[in-house]
């Protein structure tokens, strides 16, 4: 018998995907890893942007990359830290060329400087840069998830081409369909036309749990991908030919770094930085226990991040009395939200 739907949006849906992946992952039973988890939400490409990341890390590297700091370092900065010498060098003789003006590498060293991530120092007229630490290879593998709590047959044919697309370039080590659990023998998702490499989780979201419905292969993330620019818009019977061109796994590697870093970052926490938490009407309610995810007193659900702004017909900022008497922090309900989610998250980068 099919369980009745749940009302839960798919930004519900998603925050209730993050935490089951950083609770449970990897899904298979039988498998054993030592590998650290880091889950976040919302990154990608500018082409195409995934809804939840799991970062497969070496724990030990992963401790060591909190010498760089909580904030991501960009592709400047990754281009200095990376190559800097253990002793002192030329700064043009130490690093490979950029493929774009020096000037650029002098504000990219200047800014590591700042963060405490890079020693410089004067020569002459010459900069001379020598490495804080070494830059750890700590991430092993980057696995992708789209979130469809209900996949329809139309929403099923738009994910396909976005499956298909992650198949085709091979950013990402894995790529998953995150579905409601129904509860019948064979998951509904599993008729869809969805490629064969995508592997489906049907998730229970109250519980916290998931079944694998269906395995993936994994991608060649060290060979050269295939970007697909434009595909015919004819139909199953137009034959023209799609447009395409191929990334080298350089730019790929490069690529994943880049996000890995933004993931490490941001983690799947931060969507509290795109809401109101100065709102009377926000809260942070604990579900079963284990995650703290937003909830509307005026709606009486958990909102959305485009619901919950200024704009909302809902919004009334915190009562000035608020900021000051009953809180054992300065300012407010909504700062303390922002904080508690923020140690969270915290918590998931070690060393930090």
């Amino acid at each position: 018998m099919t369980r009745p739907r749940a009302t839960d949006s798919e930004f519900a849906f998603e925050l209730r995907s993050c935490r089951w992946a950083e609770r449970a992952w990897p899904p298979a039973e039988d498998v054993e890893t030592d590998r650290a988890v880091l889950v976040a939400r919302q990154l990608g490409t500018k082409r195409r942007r995934w809804d939840t990341i799991v970062l497969e890390c070496d724990r030990e590297a992963l401790e060591r990359r909190a010498n760089f700091g909580p904030e991501r370092l960009d592709s400047d900065l990754l281009h200095v830290v990376r190559n800097a010498p253990a002793d002192w060098r030329y700064y043009r003789d130490a690093l490979p060329d950029p493929g774009y003006p020096w000037r650029y590498v002098r504000e990219a060293i200047h800014a590591a400087d700042d963060r405490g991530i890079l020693e410089t120092r004067k020569s002459g007229n010459r900069i001379e840069i020598r490495r804080e630490w070494a830059y750890p290879d700590w991430v092993d593998r980057i696995v992708a998830i789209e979130n469809k709590p209900d996949l329809d047959a139309s929403a099923a044919r738009t994910l396909a081409a976005q499956l298909e697309y992650d198949v085709a370039l091979g950013l990402a080590d894995e790529v998953w369909v995150a579905t409601r659990a129904t509860g019948e023998r064979v998951e509904p998702v599993l008729f869809e036309d969805l490629p064969v490499e995508a592997g489906v989780l049907a998730l229970e979201p109250a519980s916290l749990s998931a079944e694998v419905a269906w395995y993936p292969r994994s991608l060649a993330v060290d060979e050269p991908g295939t970007r697909v620019l434009e595909r015919p818009e004819g139909g199953r019977r137009d034959g023209s030919a799609a447009r395409f061109e191929y990334v080298p796994p350089e730019t790929k590697a490069e690529k994943r770094l880049a996000i890995a870093e933004r993931a490490y970052e941001r983690g799947w926490r931060s969507f509290v930085d795109t809401m109101r938490p100065d709102c009377r009407q926000f809260a942070l309610r604990g579900t079963d226990g284990s995650q703290l995810r937003p909830y509307c007193e005026a709606n009486g659900r958990c909102q959305t991040a485009a619901e919950c702004s200024g704009s909302c017909p809902e919004f009334e900022p915190e009562p000035p009395s608020w900021r000051t008497k009953g809180w054992p922090i300065e300012g407010g309900p909504g700062k303390r939200c922002r904080r508690l989610l923020e140690d969270r998250r915290r918590r998931r980068r070690p060393g930090l």
